[in-house]
Order: C-alpha cells, then sequence, then structure tokens
C-alpha cells in the first residue's frame, strides 16, 4: 500500500512538472531588439556558426512577422517577409561553410516552413505572392541544408 501510494505521489509530481520542463522554438520572447542582436552576433561569428544564426534570425522574423500579421500590422509583417527573403539568402551563402549546426539549423528552417505555410493559409489574397514567395525561399534553404547534412 505504501508503495502505490509513493507511486501515486511520483506521477502526480512527475505530470505537475512536464509543463514546466517543455519547449519549443515558439516559447522565447520575440521582438526587434532581440533580432538586433542576433544581427550583430551574426555579423562577428565564425563562417561555420553563420548558417545556425541566419536560420535563428529568419525564425524569429517570421513569428514576429506572424505577430504582426494576427495584429493587423499588414506593412510591418509585409517588411519583415521581405527581410527574410534577404537571409535567406545569406543562409543559401553559408551553408556548405556550417559543420557545428547545420542539423539544428535545419530543424529551426522545417519549422520557420511550417510557419509561414500557416500564414499562407491565414493571409489575404494581396498578401499571399509575398508569402508564398518567402515560403518557397525558405523551404529550398532548408532543403539544402538537409542535404548538405546526409553528405557528411
Amino acid at each position: 500500500m505504501q508503495f502505490k501510494a509513493k507511486l501515486a505521489l511520483f506521477l502526480l509530481v512527475s505530470l505537475a512538472a512536464l509543463p514546466a520542463c517543455a519547449s519549443s522554438f515558439d516559447d522565447k520572447p520575440i521582438d526587434q531588439q532581440t533580432i538586433d542582436q542576433l544581427k550583430a552576433k551574426a555579423l562577428v561569428a565564425q563562417p561555420r556558426d553563420q548558417c545556425f544564426l541566419y536560420a535563428e534570425i529568419v525564425h524569429q522574423m517570421t513569428e514576429l512577422s506572424l505577430r504582426q500579421y494576427a495584429d493587423g500590422d499588414q506593412v510591418k509583417a509585409s517588411a519583415l517577409l521581405k527581410n527574410i527573403q534577404e537571409f535567406t539568402h545569406k543562409i543559401h551563402l553559408s551553408v556548405p561553410n556550417d559543420n557545428k549546426h547545420l542539423k539544428n539549423a535545419e530543424m529551426l528552417l522545417r519549422h520557420t516552413a511550417f510557419r509561414l505555410n500557416e500564414m499562407l493559409h491565414s493571409s489575404s489574397f494581396e498578401d499571399r505572392p509575398l508569402v508564398a514567395q518567402t515560403l518557397s525561399q525558405v523551404s529550398q534553404a532548408q532543403n539544402e541544408a538537409m542535404m548538405q547534412v546526409f553528405r557528411k
């Protein structure tokens, strides 16, 4: 009987602590200041670290763009999508040099593409071409990173 009580208490505590341990890509608060700090870090980073940092910048810009779009600020959201396209190009250039966090960058880009796909389905007709183009570029960068992971 005492064993069952201890087991039940252990399970209760474990289940209560589970949400505190769980995390995802979207748990961090994202704002323009955080993105600017990442940009500054990417400028001085070693070439082997830049791909992951660019992927992190693209992800955070995507999340901020989604929030701005949901808040009704399509102008700022569109500007961020154009900026995402610029950083996606930098990812293309840095993928061959990255050997440290390439798998993490690929996973982050996959999640970013998923979020952009959500945005595509919820966006207005006027915004869809820009979102679709951004999604295409992010997906291409994710595929390129994935292929580089499998080459190693």
